[in-house]
């Protein structure tokens, strides 16, 4: 069924299947020998080292050392030489094991497609043979007509927001399960698709960075005992995902580890890359003296083993104990009374907000780890409701671009109807569709053409709204052109610099005729209502530009 073939490369310097050939490991270039460099400056130079950091960024606490920041993942050129990036189907690919995402059943119709089409139907009759396997799990069959000798099944883990982290464990665990099935087999190299499905609503990015954390982990623990792993994608979304998270665990050199130190989530696990609950850590406290001063001493010369129990002693048992494993971390209890005690004094300190109409502007000030965490749980639910009603309201849709190339987001202001509007539908709404943009400099054009008479949302519901887009979105927005502003609006957003936020609203541009707008923004790159147009028209009076009212062409006067 198979045939020797040649790797070919794309574009982007990855190596792609060539449908149905056998495609060796030499065929496939090594991550650390790969040419492709991702460049974080060029998400927005114009903002570089002078914005906020990428809501992957922060790094925890007893991560800073005397000279700066340390690398969680430091430069190892041999791991590197053990990992490629492969963009096509893992069966295609001559490696010791190949890792097949399926159900708890490993029925075909939930495995990796096109796997069993091209295995056979001897590993569907194997499969059926292994009374299933749990989410999590992973369980070895023969590979039958592929090129690799073994084929791993592993169960990945349904994905819902309220439990996040027990599906993060769950999906590491599929990892780690199979790299422990592939040396306890005898077998050194591996290649290893997305272990999630669109049908258990994982978020391609959280898994993916579950997936490399845990492979890098692993490696640094069985470096001799493995060989080779291969990242296979099949999407071009799911292979630029891959690249531009790679040299955050696998950095090539020196620069991609300084980048990596503030590019890196808060919490990328512990030694196994699981991630990590306070709550469920070992709280040890020192043992209480069971003999007093004055009587006598067990001699620390002598092991732990030989001291009988009845003279042991709490400062003997001390000295054998490592201090940082001793060393109390903060109670979970006390932690949740200081949350409580800040929320309560955010909510006293902003009642003269809330009699002023301005909504609730209190509460503490969200860390990068939980503007992230926050963001994250938003776009998960967003992907999993139909929001096909807010849709239909044209609040929110996409343009083309601006005269620089950037992405443009339009917002009509007539359109946000307060009172028939959910409003948290409509954040999952936004959430959802800002989430392409705000990945690199984007500009938003915002109509308040004849929207003067609607009810606005107050303060607090944006500030609220911008906690949840996060910090990405200061970070690479370029500017908001507001049409036809009034001096109300004015106001607002003179309210919203002051006191919610003055990085993204300073850059709003304010433009007063369409005419003006077209020269950041060219008209066919605008989908334009005709409301927008008379308004246009009524309030400029014609000045400067004439409006063909049925091809709605803009002609500037002589």
């Amino acid at each position: 069924m198979y045939r020797a073939g040649s790797a070919t490369t794309n574009r982007g310097g990855m190596p792609t299947d060539n449908v149905d050939s056998v495609v060796t490991l030499d065929q496939v270039p090594r991550w650390s020998d790969s040419e492709y460099r991702y460049s974080y400056e060029k998400e927005d130079p114009a903002l570089s080292n002078s914005c906020f950091p990428d809501p992957l960024t922060s790094a925890t606490e007893g991560e800073y050392g005397g000279n700066g920041l340390v690398s969680r993942f430091p430069v190892d050129h041999e791991i590197n030489s053990k990992i490629y990036l492969w963009r096509g189907n893992p069966w295609n690919l001559e490696v010791d094991a190949v890792v097949n995402s399926s159900n708890e059943n490993l029925d075909e119709a939930h495995s990796s497609p096109g796997l069993h089409a091209a295995a056979g139907p001897g590993l569907a009759e194997e499969c059926a043979a292994l009374g299933g396997c749990r989410t999590g799990m992973a369980k070895v069959t023969n590979a039958y007509d592929l090129p690799a000798r073994r084929v791993i099944h592993t169960v990945g883990p349904k994905y819902a927001v309220k439990y996040h982290t027990a599906a993060e464990n769950a999906l590491s665990h599929c990892y780690r399960s199979c790299l422990e099935l592939l040396i306890d087999n005898g077998l050194q190299s591996i290649a290893m698709g997305c272990i999630y499905t669109e049908a258990k609503s994982y978020p391609r990015e959280p898994a993916a960075h579950v997936a490399i954390r845990t492979v890098r982990r692993f490696i640094e623990k069985q470096k001799e005992k493995i060989h080779a792993v291969v990242f296979c994608t099949t999407t071009a979304s799911d292979t630029e995902i891959y690249k531009r998270l790679l040299p955050l665990y696998f950095p090539r050199d020196k620069h991609e580890e300084e980048i990596a130190i503030s590019k890196l989530p808060a919490d990328v696990g512990d030694e196994n890359g699981e991630t990590v609950i306070d709550e469920r850590k070992i709280r040890i406290k020192p043992l209480p003296n069971l003999i007093k001063s004055g009587s006598a001493q067990i001699s620390t010369d002598f092991p732990v083993s030989d001291i009988g129990l009845a003279r042991q002693n709490s400062s003997y048992l001390d000295s054998y104990l490592d201090p940082a494993f001793m060393s109390l971390i903060k109670d979970p209890d006390q932690r949740r009374r200081e949350q409580w005690q800040k929320a309560a004094q955010a909510r006293s300190g902003w009642n003269l907000a809330k009699m002023l109409g301005y909504g609730d502007l209190g509460g503490p000030p969200l860390s990068a780890a939980e503007e992230y965490s926050l963001h994250s749980r938003y776009l998960a639910k967003a992907n999993s409701i139909n929001l096909s009603d807010i849709a239909e309201m044209k609040i929110v849709y996409r343009g083309g671009v601006d005269s620089e190339g950037r992405p443009v987001m339009v917002v009509v202001g007539a359109h946000f109807l307060l009172r028939c509007l959910d409003l948290e539908r409509f954040v999952l709404y936004v959430v959802k569709e800002f989430e392409p943009l705000i990945q690199k400099p984007y500009t938003i054009v915002y109509f308040h053409s004849a929207a003067s008479l609607q009810t606005q949302p107050d303060l607090g519901w944006m500030k609220r709204l911008e906690q949840i887009l996060g910090r990405k979105h200061q970070c690479n927005l370029h500017a908001i052109y507001v049409l036809h502003p009034t001096f109300g609006l004015k106001a607002a957003i003179f309210g919203l610099e002051l006191m919610v936020d003055n990085v993204v609203w300073k850059k709003v541009v304010y433009v007063d005729r369409l005419l003006q707008l077209f020269r950041y923004v060219p008209r066919e790159q605008l989908t334009i209502p005709d409301f927008v147009f008379q308004h246009d028209l009524e309030v400029n009076g014609g000045k400067g530009v004439i409006v063909d009212p049925r091809t709605k062409y803009v002609y500037q006067r002589p």
